[in-house]
């Protein structure tokens, strides 16, 4: 079995790739849940959901998120009437979120609704939220502290960030199964998120973090950070205003009492000394996802490191 800690659209494009060089069967997923927020009375998973669209090939390609072809006629009306709309809802992507309400609303857990919706898509690899708890995460600003999605999507990211904070992090469970999916995974590997606020929220929940230590299994990481910069989203922004190096080397820092292997990109090849020094060996390829072959591609290399 591997095991994948995912969050955000760069998980989903890696995972994509992974299951087309291994048994889908043969992987499972745990989920960052911190992005969770009630959209019109509906609860939104959007890290969970973006790895169903992309597994069960009905992600927005160009957004990379959402369903293709999706359309707003809800969300226009929501306006027209005077509803605060800022938060984008497609039509079709709202039967999702209809599915896991009405289950949260019967008593089902977080895991078991995921697992619906999932089923519901014909995705068949394992997926997991973090935690059936609610874990929500804060941003604190130059004006105050807001929630990740009124910071990420409503104010589109341009605060300054000066801290983070998972709240209910500290009471919050594992999920079912994830802590064992850790501890018998062959392999476990951390995909290319925002390590502070995509992954953060994962090794926040107690236990993941020493799960990840104690693992009999490598664990290897794909490096969000490029040439000191993120592809998509404000990662390296946010390292640099929390006080850590947006570089490979800072992410491996972050990672360093559990990583064994940190993949990077070609353009930081120079760094493989520095990261080495934090006795994390790094394993140097493409890590830019452009299209299938090349998701494919870093999802071999990945394997690669690790054996």
């Amino acid at each position: 079995m591997i095991t994948v800690l995912a969050g955000g659209v760069g998980a989903a494009k890696f995972l994509r790739g992974l299951v087309d060089v291994v048994d889908v069967a043969d992987v499972t997923v745990i989920g960052n849940t911190g992005d969770d927020e009630v959209f019109f009375g509906l609860h939104v998973s959007p890290d969970l959901d973006t790895v169903v669209y992309t597994l069960a090939d009905v992600v927005d390609p160009e957004k990379g998120w959402g369903i293709a072809g999706d359309t707003y006629a809800m969300l226009e009306q929501a306006k027209a009437i005077g509803q605060d709309t800022w938060f984008l809802l497609g039509d079709r992507d709202i039967a999702t979120h209809l599915l896991r309400t009405r289950l949260l609303r019967e008593g089902a857990s977080l895991s078991d609704a995921t697992a619906a919706v999932a089923s519901a898509y014909s995705v068949t690899c394992r997926l997991l939220p973090m935690t059936d708890d609610r874990v929500r995460t804060m941003v604190s600003t130059d004006d105050g502290e807001i929630s990740f999605q009124e910071y990420f999507v409503k104010r589109r990211q341009q605060d300054d960030v000066r801290d983070l904070r998972f709240d209910g992090a500290e009471a919050a469970r594992p999920a079912p199964g994830v802590i064992d999916a850790i501890a018998d995974a062959e392999a476990v590997i951390v995909a290319p998120s925002n390590p502070l606020v995509s992954i953060g929220p994962i090794l926040a929940v107690p236990g993941v973090r020493q799960a990840l230590a104690d693992t009999a299994a490598p664990v290897a990481a794909i490096s969000p950070i490029i040439g000191g910069r993120a592809l998509k989203g404000p990662a390296d922004r946010m390292l640099t205003s929390l006080g850590h190096e947006a570089s490979a080397t800072g992410v491996a820092r972050l990672y360093a009492d559990f990583l064994d292997v940190l993949v990077i990109d070609q353009e930081d090849a120079g760094l493989a000394g520095e990261v080495g020094a934090l006795s994390v060996r790094a394993h140097v390829t493409d890590t830019i996802m452009r299209d299938a072959a090349s998701r494919r591609a870093l999802a071999e290399a990945t394997l690669q490191a690790i054996r």
